[in-house]
């Protein structure tokens, strides 16, 4: 039986770091980033942030971009364990995406863990590619990090796929803005 969730993605406010705080630790274990610093991001003028809330309201995923001149980098997505595999990351990847077109930026970068295979199918589905390794990126474990970078979100080849696949989506997630 099929069944379509709805979700609501806001701007993160102040009263979502503590929510945030908790994802990032499962999903980051002791190495994540201080409360401290979402706060700050929050004031950042390049930063765009999205917390996601499940159909009971609660926080269940987050995500952040910096916006700079025609680029945008991905700094973190993050679902919480018992809301994985369930659309909620892609969702907030094609919020991203949805204000990259509004805010006529053509392109978007991200560092994801090689090891992140989930991630990285999402993100290669969503039309990005790997272009190089920053050797031990990654502090807690000195993993490598695969960079990965869309084209112009302009050009047809990357619009027309996003397209499909958004509607491949809407099929399984509604969401509420």
């Amino acid at each position: 039986m099929n069944t379509t969730a709805t979700v609501t993605i806001k701007r993160m406010a102040p009263a979502d770091i503590d929510g945030v705080i908790n994802i990032e630790e499962q999903a980051y274990g002791s190495h994540h980033w201080s409360k401290d610093s979402f706060l700050q991001e929050l004031t950042n003028d390049l930063a765009w942030y999205y917390s996601l809330f499940n159909e009971k309201g609660e926080l269940v995923a987050y995500a952040g971009t910096w916006h700079i001149l025609e680029e945008a980098h991905i700094t973190n997505i993050a679902v919480s364990k018992e809301n994985r595999r369930k659309g909620y990351g892609e969702a907030l990847l094609k919020a991203i995406l949805d204000d990259c077109y509004k805010e006529m930026i053509k392109y978007i970068t991200l560092e994801v863990r090689v090891s992140n295979t989930p991630a990285i199918n999402l993100y290669t589905k969503y039309g990005f590619s790997s272009f190089g390794k920053r050797k031990k990126y990654y502090q807690d474990n000195n993993e490598d990090a695969l960079i990965m970078w869309t084209k112009n979100i302009f050009h047809d080849e990357f619009k027309t796929n996003y397209e499909k696949i958004t509607k491949e989506l809407e099929g399984k997630i509604i969401i509420n803005a």
